[in-house]
């Protein structure tokens, strides 16, 4: 799994540099996405937006079984395990000092897809709001 996972990403940065694909969008379309709040978006949507995509079309039956347990895989571990743990941090310190204020600033990449951050604190009955580029806090 471990060699196809390399040489996936391989030929996908290959791919990249002969301009013979593209990432569906920039890095300024995640940022102004990102400031706006718009967390619904497309951009945010991509389950599997923060690791390689190793899922192809054009793969043989054996290696797209492959991509999809390495897929899977490092959904589970990247992004969902991840969310997870932070989320029990943040909770943990609201629990501990509840008398105090707090102020999280996280990456991009962990309001992507499905079990985002978020989604962790509001299953825990949190609010969470979200607070635009350029607000006075």
């Amino acid at each position: 799994q471990v060699v196809f996972a390399l040489n996936q990403t391989l030929l996908q940065q290959e791919s990249l540099r002969a301009g013979s694909f593209q990432i569906p969008y920039t890095t300024e379309d995640l940022i102004k996405h990102y400031n706006c709040g718009d967390l619904s978006s497309i951009i945010f949507n991509h389950e599997t937006s923060q690791v390689p995509n190793f899922i192809n079309a054009t793969l043989p039956a054996h290696e797209r079984i492959i991509a999809q347990e390495i897929d899977s895989y490092f959904r589970q571990e990247l992004i969902y395990k991840r969310n997870e743990r932070m989320g029990r941090r943040v909770k943990d310190l609201l629990e501990e000092y509840p008398d105090k204020s707090f102020f999280f600033a996280f990456g991009a990449g962990h309001f992507m897809g499905n079990n985002t951050l978020i989604d962790v604190l509001r299953k825990e009955g949190y609010e969470v709001e979200h607070t635009p580029a350029g607000q006075a806090i």
